[in-house]
């Protein structure tokens, strides 16, 4: 290992918020990158435990100063960071920027070869370009949550906001891509994301199947088109389950040998795949006898000696005590919390030492000082004058 962190020489100005955009450029900080947070001066610390940790989650490793966008001298600041920075990313609807004289088109005219990520809810062009929404706006949209549910009931949707996750993660690789891109061609570009576009695209082949058979897909519970068993069956103690897939007839032949053999499972009905999907209410019924009298992690250790795909469905303090997760490091300690590290593991390069999220206005004399020159009483006058 290096000891170098492979972005260490990538500074970003981030003007995002909440969950999406945060995501994306924690991801690059976790790697070494230079992110300034851009916060609105006066803005009162998170307060709570919940409140709390969901800022330092998609918070740390960054600086952050506070800056008044309203006001012409917080505008002219804005734009002399654009300088200084290779990409500048946000997630606001596409006219905030634009009317805030900071569009693409603006930024180009400050440095040539900026990056500009914007993530919006639907994208910067089309007649729905100014709609907002958060997570779960954007599953809704992007039709995951009519997919998630149990069959025969209405749409339940997926109960947290897995779509600002998905989208955080392509804003990073598109980041990246484009800064790879500015490296061999010199060249910036403008990237726009839509949130929703980012989730359509993980539907599958729902859309062929609607379009192309005139099928509707509807939720199959934790069930499969494809396999059976495949769900997650009820085991020894409270609210404790496992998952349990089985696609080909190879598999099915290890799950019966690992069971024994038993009776049941000999049956002509389950001799199939197409058998097994059809009989799967029966089929699961016998899997659960069996299941409810392990422990969940019982079931599992003996279903994986045998070559099955089964996993333990964990709840969060499973995760925290989880002894593979500890074995790899993947928790590390901030402020007498514990938060996870990033999975990605490079061989010749680390990731940062991690630190906490910064207060709103931690990084002013930094960024201000060092990085624009500014003087320490000028410093004081635009924060007494409500600039910073």
């Amino acid at each position: 290992m290096t000891g170098k962190q492979v972005l260490n020489h990538i500074r970003i100005l981030d003007f995002t918020r909440v969950l999406a955009g945060p995501y994306a450029t924690r991801i690059l900080a976790d790697f070494g990158a230079e992110i300034i947070k851009i916060q609105p001066p006066g803005l009162p610390p998170a307060v709570g435990a919940f409140a709390q940790g969901y800022y330092n989650t998609w918070n740390r490793n960054k600086r952050s100063i506070t800056l008044n966008l309203d006001k012409p001298e917080g505008l002219a600041l804005a734009k002399r960071l654009v300088a200084i920075c290779d990409a500048v990313c946000e997630n606001f609807s596409p006219r905030v920027m634009v009317n805030w004289g900071l569009g693409y088109a603006n930024l180009q005219e400050i440095k040539p070869d900026i990056i500009m990520l914007s993530m919006s809810l639907m994208g910067s062009t089309g007649p729905l370009r100014n709609y907002i929404g958060f997570g779960p706006t954007v599953q809704a949209f992007s039709g995951i949550t009519g997919l998630t549910g149990f069959q025969g009931q209405s749409s339940s949707g997926l109960g947290f906001s897995y779509a600002d996750h998905v989208a955080g993660l392509y804003g990073a690789l598109a980041l990246l891509s484009a800064l790879e891109h500015r490296r061999r061609t010199g060249e910036g570009q403008f990237i726009d994301l839509s949130e929703t576009e980012t989730m359509i695209s993980l539907i599958g082949e729902t859309i062929l199947d609607d379009t192309a058979h005139a099928k509707k897909t509807k939720p199959l519970d934790n069930r499969s088109g494809e396999a059976a068993p495949h769900n997650v069956y009820r085991c020894r103690g409270d609210d404790r389950w496992v998952a349990i897939a089985v696609f080909t007839d190879e598999e099915w032949q290890h799950f019966k040998n690992a069971l024994g053999n038993p009776s049941w499972a000999e049956d002509n009905k389950f001799a199939t795949p197409e058998g097994r999907r059809q009989n799967t209410d029966e089929l699961d019924k016998m899997i659960t006898d069996w299941t409810v009298t392990l422990t969940a992690e019982e079931v599992m250790a003996f279903l994986q000696s045998h070559g099955i795909a089964a996993g333990v469905v964990q709840d969060a303090k499973d995760l925290a005590h989880n002894f593979q997760l500890r074995a790899r490091g993947f928790f590390t300690n901030m402020d007498n919390s514990t938060f996870d590290a990033s999975p990605i593991k490079m061989s010749r390069s680390e990731v940062s030492r991690y630190r906490a999220a910064p207060s709103a206005n931690q990084d002013n004399h930094y960024v201000y000082g060092e990085l624009l020159g500014i003087s320490d009483t000028e410093i004081a006058r635009l924060s007494n004058d409500g600039v910073i």
